[in-house]
């Protein structure tokens, strides 16, 4: 049954960001993007993704660009259209937690150089580790939008994702992101969840799910009926498979219907025909490799997301054990309930795989554990959606005492001594802030960035080897 809610869907295209985040490992460039922005900007979405996530690391390290010169170029061409990142929370963008410090002071940033919308998630699904983050986009008056990671699980109850919705829009989340990054939300499921959580909070919700199961279009069909505010989709040379479904599809879809867009289907395809040819070169240069482009099922079987399957058979293929690949996928849910169900994103799904594969070659449980496995039963990520189980918690950390409090709590604030240690590469404020994050692919750019704007020639240079511009 439909609700009774008939408005128009609005659509956050993540064509900058996740979209190619998802099926060419992060490549695109800000020159690929600049010439299409003004196109985008005159679609009337309610926001484009096109910062955060991976998009940092991967402009530093494989590109040669500063991220936040990318941001500043993107908020110069999009004139009326909402910009949108993703942050992982305490994580910020990287891969532990940091200080408090550094997290307001990179939101801070970010919405100066040019963010609206800050989309925040804890892998854990831990609200303690979203705290800081939401109350630094308020004081930067930012739009925090706060995402639950959707997994499936005998804890993970309709119960469990209202109550969470409803402690998270307590905490100030401006609007609320079902984040199905695996694809596993069906779309009867989705049509439950949608009401439940309309029936429990006040402020938007929004969906963004992956393609991988090939259930997400029908999913966001069934969620929009139920009155979900906004969902995410991409381009469609850059949709589907492991990444979100397609946004020309989904106009067309509703178009007519109480929940029609009103986007002009002429300058989406204008759009889509620009990304075309990008497309085409990754598939030709193998960056975009086609396994990614189809439905993959075990997804729905075995809860597992795409890219997590991947890594699976490539641990398993360097220690020739292909053969066992269906019994790690028989032991990760196994682990996964051990470690009190976390859902499997970045870093859990690494940490929970990487330990089901050893579980399976060593031949006994455990009798190998991972520093990683240790960190997270130990609490350093974080507290999981149920306790983990006294035997379990002996067996993997022994006697070691469980943090029970808000891991950052225990780092010390560190902006003015990394300030201190990279001083000499700081060129902008933002600088200090690329290599909190990576501080090694740091200071490579930085000194990458120095050799471009500098180049030495031997006859110009005097006794003391100054350094003469050309």
């Amino acid at each position: 049954m439909a609700s009774d809610i008939k408005k128009p869907v609005k659509i956050t295209d993540t064509i900058l960001r996740d979209a190619h985040q998802s099926l060419i490992a992060t490549r695109m460039t800000t020159e690929q993007m600049l010439p299409i922005v003004s196109k985008l900007d005159q679609v009337g979405f309610h926001s484009v993704e096109c910062w955060g996530g991976a998009t940092f690391d991967a402009c530093l390290r494989f590109l040669k660009e500063d991220p936040w010169e990318r941001l500043r170029k993107l908020r110069a061409g999009f004139k009326k259209t909402k910009l949108q990142m993703l942050l992982r929370g305490q994580n910020i963008l990287g891969y532990r937690h940091y200080s408090d410090d550094v997290v307001e002071y990179f939101v801070q940033k970010a919405i100066y150089n040019g963010i609206d919308i800050i989309r925040i998630f804890d892998a854990l699904n831990d609200p303690r580790n979203l705290k800081t983050a939401i109350n630094a986009t308020k004081k930067e008056k930012g739009h925090a939008q706060i995402a639950i990671s959707y997994t499936l699980s005998e804890v993970h109850t309709l119960e469990y994702y209202t109550k969470l919705a409803k402690e998270l829009e307590t905490m100030g989340a401006d609007s609320i992101c079902i984040k199905d990054m695996a694809g596993l939300l069906v779309p009867y499921a989705a049509d439950e969840l949608i009401r439940a959580l309309k029936s429990t909070v006040k402020v938007p919700i929004q969906l963004h799910a992956h393609y991988t199961s090939g259930v997400a279009a029908m999913s966001y069909i069934k969620a929009v009926e139920a009155g979900v505010d906004v969902i995410d989709t991409a381009m469609s040379p850059f949709s589907m498979g492991t990444s979100q479904p397609a946004t020309e599809v989904l106009v067309e879809t509703f178009k007519g219907t109480p929940y029609d867009s009103g986007f002009d289907q002429d300058l989406l395809a204008e759009i889509s025909e620009y990304f075309r040819p990008i497309r085409e070169e990754a598939l030709k240069s193998g960056l975009m490799n086609p396994k990614v482009l189809g439905v993959n099922i075990k997804t729905l079987l075995y809860q597992v997301p795409g890219g997590m399957l991947s890594n699976l058979v490539s641990q398993l293929q360097k220690q020739g054990a292909e053969e066992k690949f269906y019994d790690v996928l028989e032991e990760i849910p196994r682990v996964r309930a051990d470690y009190g169900y976390p859902p499997l994103v970045t870093p859990s799904s690494q940490i929970v795989g990487t330990q089901a594969v050893l579980n399976v070659l060593s031949g006994k449980r455990y009798k190998m554990i991972t520093k990683e496995s240790k960190a997270l039963v130990r609490g350093e990520y974080g507290r999981t959606p149920v306790p983990i189980k006294e035997d379990i918690k002996k067996l993997i950390i022994g006697d070691e005492k469980q943090i029970t409090c808000r891991p950052a709590d225990n780092i010390k604030p560190e902006l003015k001594s990394i300030e201190a240690e990279m001083k000499h590469y700081k060129e902008q404020d933002e600088d200090v802030l690329s290599y909190a994050l990576f501080s090694q692919v740091a200071e490579d750019f930085f000194k990458y960035r120095q050799a471009q704007k500098t180049k030495v020639d031997p006859n110009l240079a005097d006794k003391e080897n100054k350094v003469y511009p050309v």
